[in-house]
């Protein structure tokens, strides 16, 4: 057997509206579920690519739709300026503490999908995140707002001025930090590794020369070597984590 994929639907925290959430299945139980926090592209293929690959390795994984409000389903392509543009506008218009919201409503439904599997069989039923650019920042805002087991944020933006919610962050946290990304200069480098390098629960890799987006799973952003080794990173703390 080999991993599936499907979307289904989500209901809200507040039940006042459902979100489209991709869904790629392990062949066998899933050893815990990774919702997968998206760019400012959306769920594009790139996202879903991520999910698969986590499903191979044994997760469940989910990836919600997070602009569902403002442009539901849309796909944008980071290599195309027009397309690039548009992502920065709808970055713009998101409501980031909506989609924490949103984030924890799919939290909860991975959690009821693998109690469903699991069925008293005595395993937990962990979930942890990975988000990367906006979904970066947002995963280490789910950290410090949620009850979630673990979570990895790839070159998030702005985390610097998220360091007042460090103290609420009670489950491990793994962020990767290109050192030479145009949208998170050294000043605010230097910020998260003094707010967060003594965080019991916090570790922080580095990554010279790197630029945003160098762990993308396509296109002209993705440093090969350097991804690689992010993701490597990344399975082990989950390994660790998760199980």
């Amino acid at each position: 057997m080999t991993a599936t994929s499907r979307t289904i639907t989500i209901e809200t925290l507040n039940g006042t509206g459902r979100f489209d959430t991709y869904v790629a299945q392990p062949a066998g139980t899933p050893r815990a579920a990774i919702v997968v926090i998206q760019e400012i592209f959306g769920v594009n293929a790139g996202i879903r690519n991520k999910c698969d690959r986590l499903a191979a390795d044994g997760y469940l994984a989910l990836a919600p739709d997070l602009f569902w409000q403002i442009a539901p389903g849309v796909e944008l392509d980071p290599d195309v300026p027009d397309q690039m543009q548009r992502a920065l506008s709808l970055m713009g218009e998101f409501d980031q503490d909506a989609g924490i919201r949103d984030i924890e409503a799919t939290i909860r439904t991975a959690r009821s999908m693998l109690n469903d599997v699991h069925q008293g069989d005595g395993l937990t039923s962990k979930v942890g995140v990975v988000g990367y650019c906006l979904g970066g920042r947002l995963a280490f805002m789910t950290a410090a707002r949620t009850d979630v087991d673990a979570s990895v944020g790839y070159y998030g933006v702005g985390i610097d001025g998220l360091l007042g919610e460090a103290h609420a962050i009670a489950h491990p946290v793994l962020l990767h930090i290109p050192q030479e990304d145009h949208f998170v200069d050294k000043d605010a480098q230097a910020r998260m590794h003094a707010g967060l390098d003594d965080h019991a629960k916090v570790t922080l890799f580095d990554y010279p020369g790197e630029d945003h987006g160098f762990a993308t799973e396509f296109g002209q952003r993705r440093s090969d070597e350097s991804a690689q080794l992010a993701d490597q990173r990344t399975a082990s703390f989950f390994a660790a984590h998760l199980g």
